[in-house]
């Protein structure tokens, strides 16, 4: 029976969703985890950027707020904008100009956005004044707009015709003669080549959403932008012109962008030398990092709080049909799925990402089948998931893999740690830093750690990733096992601390070989 028990509660954690977008709307409310004041932050009306590394739970959030403001009356618009037009065919083709490409990917937007606007108020029977339709064909019509561009074919045919009758006799033989017409016809033709272009114009849109949010009043549209950094990276300010320029001006329409940080641009100088697009801080009043808020300012105990009650939303729903008593709280599941100090373990595998931390967990609960899951099925797990997702993403990028080698020799191998100092400063390297953040395979523990030697200069804390690490223990290599050789698997000293010191962990990227 208590095997049977075991095995329920582990597949309760195989089969939570990964993605956000595979689950219905109902299931997000009601396996959402606030962190922090996140949530209170974005339920404000005010435009918002919203960063977040991979899995981070940026697409969560934004539907998660899509069925609180629904609930309130506002109308909600949700756009992925990967699957927006042709974002893998025509935005990617760099045979086609940027303005080619960006006023097709302009238009796709705007026409998504009419038509979630127009399903939203049909089918969801959504309240709305006598000028709303005439507001939708008005946005219609702006956004499909066309300008012939360049040469043309044309040809125009410029001609007439002209008549003349004559006669004759001959004096010889009266009566006897000739006669007749004469037409001449005269033609001039002009031709011209060229092709015919998309052209938005600006002021048509932004008055018809002005017209589209007066017909709504009171109710507020929302308009939530997911996968921003799907969208090639030179079109990006083009995109977010257009948001500048005719939304985010408009009373009445709040948006919301997510994106991942190092992979956005929303601002650049235009052919013009002008600046195109949104300044963060500005246009948009401000930018949530999401992975800030998941760092838990370093405090443990609020990081297993919020993953033991993310696990425990996303399983009970399966338990309650598979369990006749199943786990009455977050505390009680956890208790009953790990045993000792496995899920702390978990937690601090997870690094912050609930995506990661999920996946792990459905690595360790196959590993252990019928039983609890100890520290054992976790760094297993763990050092599967580095290798089977986060190595890849840098497998083409070799100055990052270089880079990420030279820190695992000098931080693991000679310092026996996995968290390092390095000072905030641009370079080449710490682009390169940047990279590895993204891909997930470093993480930011601290940021703006002061020396109190040194007051001047402000420093970040990073950690190479749990996997990477036991990943390399598993391999046996003996320059990098930590001092406690026997038995690390199980033990809860068989990886170092996430502590910093600065006499010992402030690493000068210039001088790693």
């Amino acid at each position: 029976m208590g095997d049977s028990r075991q095995r329920h509660l582990n597949q309760a954690l195989l089969r939570i969703p990964r993605r956000a977008e595979t689950a219905d709307r109902a299931t997000l409310t009601a396996t959402f985890v606030e962190a922090g004041s996140f949530s209170a932050m974005l339920h404000s009306t005010d435009h918002q950027i919203v960063y977040g590394r991979r899995g981070a739970g940026k697409t969560h959030a934004l539907l998660h707020l899509a069925d609180l403001v629904e609930r309130t009356g506002d109308l909600v618009v949700y756009a992925d904008l990967r699957t927006i037009g042709a974002s893998g065919g025509l935005y990617a083709d760099s045979s086609l100009s940027p303005v080619v490409r960006g006023t097709h990917l302009l238009i796709d937007t705007l026409e998504a956005l009419h038509e979630e606007l127009l399903t939203a108020i049909v089918e969801r029977d959504s309240a709305g004044g006598p000028g709303l339709l005439p507001a939708l064909d008005a946005l219609a019509e702006a956004a499909t707009a066309v300008r012939v561009v360049g040469e043309v074919e044309q040809e125009t045919k410029i001609g007439g015709t002209a008549e003349s009758a004559y006669s004759a006799e001959f004096s010889r033989s009266p009566g006897a003669g000739v006669s007749g017409r004469q037409a001449v016809t005269a033609e001039r033709s002009l031709r011209r080549r060229g092709t015919e272009q998309h052209h938005v114009v600006f002021g048509p849109v932004g008055r018809a959403l002005r017209a589209l949010t007066r017909a709504l009043a009171p109710a507020r549209l929302w308009l939530l932008l997911d996968e921003w950094s799907s969208v090639p990276i030179d079109l990006q300010p083009l995109l977010a012109d257009l948001l500048r320029r005719s939304v985010l001006p408009v009373t009445g329409i709040t948006v919301k962008i997510a994106a991942i940080e190092r992979r956005s641009r929303f601002r650049a100088p235009s052919a013009s030398g002008d600046l195109q697009g949104i300044e963060v801080g500005a246009d948009a009043a401000s930018a949530v990092s999401l992975d800030d808020f998941m760092i838990f300012d370093g405090s443990r105990s609020r990081a297993r709080e919020f993953f033991g009650r993310l696990f425990f939303n996303h399983a009970s729903v399966r338990l309650a049909t598979m369990l006749a008593d199943p786990p009455a709280d977050a505390d009680a599941f956890v208790a009953e799925c790990f045993r000792g100090t496995a899920f702390a373990e978990l937690v601090r595998a997870a690094e912050g990402i609930p995506r990661d931390a999920i996946n792990i967990a459905a690595l360790a609960a196959q590993y252990a089948h019928d039983e609890p899951i100890g520290l054992r099925e976790v760094r297993m797990a763990a050092r599967d998931w580095y290798l089977r997702d986060k190595q890849a993403a840098i497998a083409a990028g070799e100055p990052a893999r270089l880079l990420l080698r030279a820190l695992v020799d000098e931080v693991v191998g000679r310092r026996r740690s996995r968290t390092f100092l390095l000072e905030q400063a641009a370079g080449t390297g710490h682009e390169l830093v940047g990279d590895l953040v993204d891909a997930r395979l470093l993480h930011v523990l601290r940021r703006g750690l002061v020396d109190a030697d040194h007051p001047g200069a402000l420093y970040d804390g990073f950690a190479i990733d749990y996997g990477c690490y036991v990943s390399l223990l598993l391999d046996h290599d003996a320059t990098v096992r930590p001092r406690d050789r026997g038995g690390w698997l199980s033990s809860p000293k068989g990886l170092p601390p996430d502590g910093f010191s600065f006499g010992k962990a402030v690493l000068d990227l210039s001088r790693l070989g």
